[in-house]
């Protein structure tokens, strides 16, 4: 029998995983799993709880929670060489890398994705000794994604980012950067970099509409210096995906990338605090494998087989 090992976050999406554990639990028993759950108790625990149910044989294991417990989950299974397929049940505010999956945000919906056994391998990245499998950046408004209480998040949702982000709007300035890339360096003063891995960062679904999470590479966007007026115009334009033909706009597609800052600029990685610059960012490719939807397995298939059709 295969075994499962559920880590959850309890305080995440106003705690209604846990009203839902005996159900879920019975499902993957259900599906053939035998299953247990870890119940994650501070910062850094779902990565040793992860680490030890790959040490234990688990072969599978499912996250669920925000984005936050995901990237502790996956820190604490890709530095193995064998590696248990992930699933993911979303309950967090943003739940850019579930939604990039096209997984539903209903945990029943969720729970039956996973044990459906559609999977595929996907990247993630790495940043210096930390992995991550949405986005890492710098830059201050980078920031607010860390600095927003979880108990206004849980309250607020979504909308206590942007109250978040208004209030920090005066204090953006540009910082001078240097950037490598796969062939190309790049100076500037920027206001921000994101090195990002899927199309739905931060909330924005369309900040990287080219993402692809086989292709080995990172979507690079770099906003360089510019008045506040122009940061919301561009704000504005990402919100549909019109941002990238701006002259203040950088975007390039890189499978390594190097940042040095001249001052002081702190890494987001999936939005939480992830040290300071400088960084080294690698494309792990098809590093892990996730559960995840048939339409989206679909989907990537139709792409694949697409240019054929052409010729």
């Amino acid at each position: 029998m295969k075994k499962a090992r559920i880590i959850y976050n309890p305080t995440s999406g106003r705690e209604v995983f846990k009203k839902e554990l005996a159900n879920v639990l019975q499902s993957f028993e259900q599906a053939g799993y035998e299953t247990s759950a870890h119940a994650t108790t501070c910062e850094g625990d779902a990565i040793q709880a992860a680490s030890h149910a790959v040490e234990q044989g688990f072969d599978v294991i499912v996250a669920v929670g925000g984005d936050g417990t995901i990237n502790e989950v996956i820190n604490g299974v890709a530095p193995f060489e064998n590696r248990p397929k992930l699933g993911v049940i979303p309950t967090g505010t943003t739940n850019d890398f579930a939604r990039a999956l096209g997984i539903p945000r209903d945990i029943k919906k969720a729970v039956k994705v996973i044990v459906e056994d559609v999977s595929m391998p996907l990247d993630i990245g790495k940043v210096n000794d930390r992995y991550f499998m949405n986005i890492a950046g710098g830059g201050r408004l980078t920031e607010l994604t860390y600095e927003v209480p979880s108990k206004l998040k849980t309250m607020l949702g979504q909308l206590a980012y942007y109250m978040k982000g208004m209030e920090m709007l005066p204090s953006l300035k540009p910082i001078a950067a240097r950037i490598e890339l796969d062939d190309e360096v790049i100076e500037e003063d920027i206001m921000l970099f994101l090195v990002g891995n899927t199309n739905s960062i931060g909330g924005f679904e369309k900040l990287a509409p080219d993402a692809d999470l086989e292709d080995g590479l990172f979507d690079v966007i770099i906003l360089k210096k510019t008045n506040l007026a122009e940061f919301i115009r561009i704000a504005s334009l990402a919100l549909r995906g019109a941002h990238l033909g701006v002259k203040q706009i950088v975007y390039r597609k890189s499978s390594y990338v190097k940042v040095h800052a001249d001052e002081k600029m702190q890494l987001n990685i999936d939005g939480e605090y992830g040290g300071l610059l400088p960084g080294e960012f690698v494309n792990l490719n098809k590093h892990i494998e996730f559960f995840v939807p048939e339409s989206f397995k679909g989907k990537r298939l139709l792409l694949e087989t697409e240019p054929d059709e052409e010729q």
